[in-house]
Order: C-alpha cells, then sequence, then structure tokens
C-alpha cells in the first residue's frame, strides 16, 4: 500500500515552479505522470491552437489589406502560420499519453513554443498600427485581445509556453500604445495581460491537483483491489452478512462452505444457529455465543470476537467483526461483518501461553502460574469466606547432587521429584516448581487444618525416600513452610512470605519438617533485617573488636598463642553474639569483607608478640570458596610484617562439603605460603578420615561437647577423644581440647595426651591490651602473679 501522501495536490497548489516544469517535484515518479498529462493535454488542444492561429492572422490581414502593402501581408502570414504549423504539428508529435510519464525536460522545451509565438504576433503592432487608422488600431487590438484571452484559456496546461507567449505579446502592445501616447490604454493592457497570466497558472494548479487526485484515488482503488483480491484468495476468511430479524442473507460460497453448509440451505438461516451447531437445542451456549447474541440484540458493532464453533464435528474457533447496517431513512437492515478461522492461531497462543505459565523441565506450573492461581485462590476464598493455603517446598541436600553428579542427573531427580508431588495432589491441590529445587502447593480449602499439616507430612515423607537413577541411589528431603489464609495473609505477596518465614523456621529445626508461621517469625524477620542494615556499617563505624583466648601448652602451661574471636557492639542493638552474626553474614556475602577486617586486625596485633606466639583466626566456607582469598591472606600478612608460619588459619569439615568450588585448591595455595592449619570442631560433622589424608593439617581441635562428656565418664565421649588424639599423635598432628573449664577436665586431657589447651579455665576471650600484657609476660608470671 501506497504511504505517499495524497498531499501532492496540496503542494502543486502552491509550487509554481514545478507546475510550470522550471524544477523537478519532490516525488518525481508522481510528478512524470503529471507533466505527461500537461503535454497530452497540450496535444489534444494543438489543432485548435494551429486554427486560432490561421483564423487570427487571416482577421489580421483583412483589417490591413487596405494600409499595407499586399506582399509585406502575405509574407507575415506564411510566416506566422508557418511558425503556427510548427508549433501544432510539434505538439501532435509528442508520444505521451495521459496515463504515462514525462520528464521536466519536456515541459519546460514548450516555452520555445510561447517564445516562438509570441514573436510573431509581436510584429503585428509595429508593423500594422503604426499608420492605421483608428478603426483599424480597435480591430487589430480586438484580436490581439481575443487571441491571448484564448490563449489563456486552451493553452493553459502548457503554463510555461502561455505565459512567455502572454508576457511577449502583451509587452509589446504595451510598448506601441505608450508610444503613442495612450498611457491609460497601455496600463489597462497591462493590467489585462497579468489578469490573463493568473487565469492561465490558476487554470494550470487546477490541472495539476485533478490529476493528483486521479493518481491518489487510482492507487487507492489499486490497493483495495489487491486487498480484496487477496481477501478473496485467502480460504480462512469471507463475508457474512444478515437481515433485521438476523438470518443470514446474500451468502458467499466462502462463508457456506466454512461452515459445512451450502450457499441455498444456508440461506435464511438464523446466524445464531449456525454458529452454535449441535448446542442451539440444549441452550448450552459457549459464551462468546452469548456475547455475539448481546451485541445482536443492542444493535452494536463489535470487532476481535472470538467463539468456538463445530463444523463436522470438529472444534473450531472463529473470530468475527461486524457492524450494524442502517437504511437511507435511518432504519435497521441487520449486518455486516468478516470472520476468519483462527483455530490454528489459538493453538499457536495457547501453545505460547503454556511455556509461559509452565516449567519446561518439570511440566509443573512455573512460578507466574503459580501467583496467578494464588491470587485466583484468594479472591475466591474471600468471596466464599473461606481458608486457603500455601506451601513453599525446598529441597534439602540436592545442591550436593548436583555438585557431585551432576546437573543432568539432577535434573532428571527434579522430575522424579515432580511426578512425586503430583501424584499427592487432589482436586483442591496444585503444586508448581518456583525455579531451582523450590516447589509450592496451592490448597484451595484449607477449613481442615489437620488435613492440611497432614499433607505436608505425606509429601515430605514421599520426597525423603530413596530415588533410583542412572545406578545412583540418591537420598535427599524436603522442608516445608505453611501458611493459610486469610490468617496469614490476605494477598499472595504477604502469604509467600508467610510461608517463606515458615520454611527459613523448618530449616533451622534441622530439616525435613514442616513448620506453619506464627506472628513471631515476622517479628524475627524484621529483626533480621534491622541487623543486616546495622551489619552492613558496622566496621566502617568501627563497631566491631577482637578479643584474644590464650591456647596453652598442656604440660608447660605456657601460653602458645591466642584464637582471634570476633566481637560486634552495636549502639542501640548492643552486643550480638557471633552465633546469630556469623551466619548472617554469610548469608548476605558480607563474610568476606568481615573476614579480610578480622585478618588484617589480628596479623597486625600478633606482630607485637614474641616471635613464638601464633594467632589462630577463624575461616568461612564462603571465603575459602574465592580464589581471591589467598590474596587476602599474602596482604594481611605483608601489610603486618607477620611470618606465616606464626598464622593458624580454623576450618570445619563443611569445607570439604563443597569441593567442587574450589575450596581444597585454596587450602593447598595457603599452605604452601607456609600458613598452618587447624580442622575445628572434629567430630561433630561428617569426621571423614579422607580429610586428614588429603589436606595438611597443623592441629585438630577436639569439640567442647566430647570434652565435657567425656569427663562426665561417658564411655562413648571417652572412647571417641582417646580415639582423635591417638589419631592425631600417628599422623603428627596436634591436638587442641576447646572448653576447658575445671581442673578436672584439665587433668583429663593432661592424661588422654593432648597437645593444647583452651577454655575458661586458663582464661577467658581478653581484651586486646590484656592479651598483649599476657603474651609478652608469659602465662607462669601471670599465674604467679
Amino acid at each position: 500500500m501506497s504511504t505517499r501522501t495524497p498531499p501532492l495536490s496540496r503542494r502543486a497548489a502552491f509550487d509554481i515552479t514545478t507546475v510550470l516544469g522550471l524544477r523537478d517535484g519532490a516525488d518525481s515518479a508522481e510528478w512524470s505522470r503529471i507533466r505527461a498529462t500537461q503535454l497530452f493535454a497540450g496535444r489534444r488542444l494543438a489543432l485548435f491552437l494551429l486554427a486560432a492561429n490561421v483564423f487570427a492572422s487571416l482577421i489580421t490581414a483583412v483589417l490591413v489589406r487596405e494600409i499595407v502593402p499586399l506582399w509585406q501581408i502575405a509574407t507575415w502570414v506564411a510566416l506566422l502560420d508557418a511558425v503556427a504549423v510548427a508549433v501544432g504539428f510539434r505538439r501532435l508529435a509528442t508520444h505521451h499519453r495521459g496515463d504515462s510519464y514525462a520528464n521536466v525536460r519536456d515541459v519546460r522545451n514548450t516555452g520555445w513554443e510561447g517564445l516562438a509565438l509570441g514573436l510573431a504576433w509581436s510584429t503585428v503592432p509595429v508593423l500594422f498600427c503604426t499608420h492605421a487608422p483608428s478603426g483599424t488600431t480597435a480591430g487589430l487590438g480586438i484580436t490581439l485581445i481575443v487571441l491571448m484571452t484564448a490563449a489563456a484559456f486552451a493553452m493553459a496546461p502548457l503554463a510555461l509556453a502561455t505565459l512567455i507567449f502572454l508576457g511577449y505579446l502583451g509587452f509589446a502592445i504595451i510598448v506601441q500604445l505608450v508610444m503613442a501616447g495612450t498611457t491609460a490604454a497601455a496600463f489597462g493592457i497591462l493590467a489585462f495581460t497579468v489578469l490573463l497570466m493568473v487565469v492561465c497558472i490558476t487554470r494550470a494548479r487546477a490541472l495539476v491537483m485533478i490529476r493528483a487526485a486521479e493518481i491518489a484515488i487510482g492507487e487507492r482503488d489499486e490497493t483495495v483491489s489487491l486487498l480484496l483480491r487477496e481477501f478473496e484468495e485467502s480460504g480462512a476468511d469471507w463475508l457474512w452478512e444478515t437481515d433485521s430479524a438476523r438470518r443470514i442473507v446474500r451468502a458467499s460460497a466462502r462463508f457456506a462452505f466454512a461452515c459445512g453448509l451450502d450457499p441455498i440451505s444456508i440461506e435464511g438461516m438464523p446466524l445464531l444457529q449456525v454458529l452454535a451447531g449441535p448446542t442451539w437445542e440444549t441452550g448450552n451456549f459457549a459464551a462468546g455465543l452469548r456475547t455475539l447474541a448481546e451485541k445482536l440484540k443492542a444493535r452494536e458493532s463489535f470487532r476481535d470476537l472470538r467463539l468456538p464453533v463445530q463444523i463436522a464435528g470438529e472444534d473450531r474457533w472463529w473470530e468475527i467483526a461486524a457492524s450494524p447496517r442502517f437504511g437511507d431513512r435511518g432504519e435497521f437492515c441487520g449486518f455486516r461483518g468478516v470472520g476468519s478461522d483462527v483455530t490454528e492461531q489459538r493453538a499457536s497462543a495457547d501453545k505460547i501461553n503454556r511455556m509461559a505459565r509452565f516449567d519446561t523441565l518439570t511440566g509443573l506450573p512455573n512460578r507466574l502460574m503459580v501467583n496467578e492461581t494464588l491470587v485466583k485462590t484468594i479472591a475466591e476464598g474471600d468471596k466464599r469466606g473461606g481458608r486457603y493455603a500455601f506451601m513453599m517446598l525446598d529441597l534439602d541436600r540436592f545442591k550436593a547432587v548436583n555438585d557431585t553428579l551432576g546437573h543432568p542427573i539432577g535434573d532428571r531427580l527434579l522430575g522424579r521429584v515432580s511426578e512425586r508431588i503430583d501424584q499427592l495432589m487432589g482436586d483442591k491441590h496444585m503444586c508448581g516448581r518456583l525455579g531451582g529445587d523450590e516447589f509450592a502447593v496451592i490448597v484451595r480449602d484449607a477449613s481442615d487444618s489437620a488435613a492440611v499439616e497432614r499433607l505436608a507430612q505425606r509429601i515430605i515423607e514421599a520426597l525423603s525416600r530413596p530415588y533410583e537413577i542412572d545406578a545412583h541411589t540418591l537420598h535427599i528431603g524436603a522442608s516445608i513452610g505453611l501458611s493459610i489464609g486469610p490468617r496469614d495473609g490476605r494477598t499472595a505477596e504477604t502469604l509467600v512470605r508467610s510461608a517463606d518465614l515458615a520454611l527459613y523456621r523448618a530449616k533451622d529445626a534441622g530439616r525435613g519438617v514442616f513448620r506453619t508461621y506464627e506472628p513471631e517469625l515476622h517479628v524475627q524477620a524484621e529483626e533480621r533485617r534491622v541487623l543486616e542494615m546495622a551489619l552492613r556499617t558496622a566496621i566502617e563505624k568501627g563497631e566491631m573488636h577482637l578479643e584474644y583466648q590464650p591456647v596453652v601448652d598442656v604440660g608447660s602451661g605456657a601460653v602458645r598463642g591466642f584464637e582471634a574471636l570476633l566481637r560486634w557492639t552495636n549502639p542501640e542493638l548492643g552486643s550480638i553474639p557471633p552465633s546469630k552474626f556469623i551466619p548472617l553474614a554469610e548469608e548476605t556475602r558480607l563474610i568476606a569483607p568481615i573476614g579480610a577486617w578480622v585478618l588484617r586486625t589480628a596479623c597486625a596485633e600478633a606482630v607485637r608478640w614474641p616471635s613464638d606466639m601464633r594467632i589462630a583466626v577463624n575461616v568461612s566456607a564462603d571465603q575459602l570458596q574465592n580464589p581471591s582469598f589467598v590474596t587476602t591472606v599474602t596482604s594481611a600478612l605483608t601489610n603486618a610484617g607477620l611470618s606465616a608460619e606464626r598464622l593458624e588459619l580454623e576450618v570445619t569439615e563443611s569445607v570439604f562439603l563443597h569441593e567442587g568450588l574450589g575450596a581444597t585448591k585454596v587450602l593447598e595455595r595457603l599452605l604452601d605460603l607456609g600458613v598452618r592449619l587447624s580442622l575445628d570442631d572434629f567430630g561433630t560433622g561428617y569426621s571423614s578420615l579422607g580429610y586428614l589424608s588429603r589436606t595438611r593439617f597443623s592441629s585438630i581441635k577436639i569439640d567442647r561437647s566430647f570434652i565435657r562428656d567425656a569427663a562426665k565418664g561417658l564411655r562413648e565421649a571417652v572412647a571417641i577423644v582417646r580415639a582423635v588424639i591417638a589419631l592425631a599423635n600417628n599422623l603428627d598432628i596436634a591436638t587442641t581440647a576447646e572448653g576447658v573449664e575445671t581442673e578436672a577436665e584439665h587433668r583429663m586431657v593432661q592424661d588422654f595426651g593432648c597437645t593444647m589447651v583452651q577454655g575458661f579455665y586458663f582464661g577467658r576471650p581478653l581484651p586486646v591490651e590484656e592479651a598483649r600484657a599476657l603474651a609478652n609476660r608469659g602465662w607462669k608470671a601471670s599465674a604467679a602473679a
């Protein structure tokens, strides 16, 4: 379809130079067609122009026959007629038609024709009017005026030639009148000439505008014809029409074919009956058909109305649009509209909609679909005054499967998990996958809270059963957070947040359990949020400091070093225990900057102690997963001027649960620097002996729980402590007993052969000044004092 502005006619009405052919127009193709029209109009008037010139020359000869020699008259007539014949035949020789094309040069060259005729006729005032009587002069003047008028009207299509002719001839007459002393007549001829030029330009503009409009209409008709042809050739589109009683009239063959009927039988049938098909008798109409009936009854225009139809036993989807028809007197005549079969488009849209709302891996509803269903469930529940529930599930130990066996196995495991959850769903339940290893369950009717809790327990039990995938027996579990509306939230966002808080509580409870939301969870979450905000600026505000707990030689009682312990005191929140803010720092990824600060501070302090004193610093598994941690340690040692062997990094067994993330490689690089490693809380985790064989630990720290139970005489604890110490001695690894608080505990670990000891019995964590003083005078001197 052409997008050119039909406005060409408006531009032509003001652009005189383009109309005259002095320059090309903005749309060269369209102006080429207009110029062809100008030349064609000149061609059609060529004989009239020739006849007018010949007739005018004969009249002139008759008027001057008595005052001018015959040979002069004959010569002049011959020359003028020769010019007129040349111009006439030149125009007749042009090949242009009204629908062809011409360039600007063809129109511009017509100016020479006007100039030739103007020169020929301008000799009349000079040759014949000088000595002619007044009557003859008046006759000649009338002849010239009539000729100029005829030219202005008849020769207007070629405006440039006409203007040159009028201007040259008018100028000659005016000069002759001025020389004759008739100034008033000269001004009159001047005004008349200008008027004829204006008339000529006006007619030329009118011709251009008419032709431009014809071109625009032609293009529009061509476009409409093209669209209609395409429309008729499209097998899925048709036209339809009804009378005032909503009966089909003038049914096209294409419409009848689409309805599965012939044009004769469909004529006169109610439109709604045709579209309703088998449901016409039962009255069980689709919603779209009811909407159509309302529009027809209200005599309203409609468009993009989709409705299901059944054609020859096959379900199809149609999209129709129509407008009411009215007669000359305003009476309603029916509807005329267009329809199309959009079954395939709807199938594609349904497929896209499914891809947007269902998880491609498990086939379960995705987060978007879960949220939409939850919003709908809440609206329905509030409407009927019922209760509804939302469960958020998180798989336990799933990450270990991905890290050890790879993502393909993990993806297949997620598929098995989704199958087990889906098997437990009833008519009032819907499960979906939120992403990763997170799932959700929506309970539309939670009036029986005990039944909802039983469902949560059945899900946990089902997901905890072993999975057999590619000769691997996999064991995972699930933790569930449960919220019930409207008690725990009246919006989808609130209900999800409540379930999320309950899920955190389930994880804290040891995983593999479900927990329901309680109001205090929100208080705890708000407390956590405030704590996180304060933690982000704790170092910059100088709220954190280190305390140092002595590590004592069991045999001599001498201080061998200190363990740096991080403390945080907030002006508003008071003293926050490490057990609360360290996990928060790890979760919010703040452990890296905080751990770097602890290293720098501890190394800077240790360099003030005697050279045989070591400093022990606890390191998080998250820190060791970052390869740049080695640079952090190197920088801390270099800036403080502390030798690497005086720094001991304490790690827990949780480091080895993420071997795929590179923690062990970082440990190896630290050992190559000369830094000592200590395995903290040995025995409380997985206690794999493979850790000790693969990593060069300098010491093992026995957890306080074993020391306390062994001192009470518990046989299992005594056996574990003895075995750990014996194992360490055989591997040439030192042992440190943690949490020694009594004399009995001290004598016990001494008898067992433990190397080092620390606890309240030897000293509580000390401020930096006291620790520095203790390090410089030694433990024995302190005890003696």
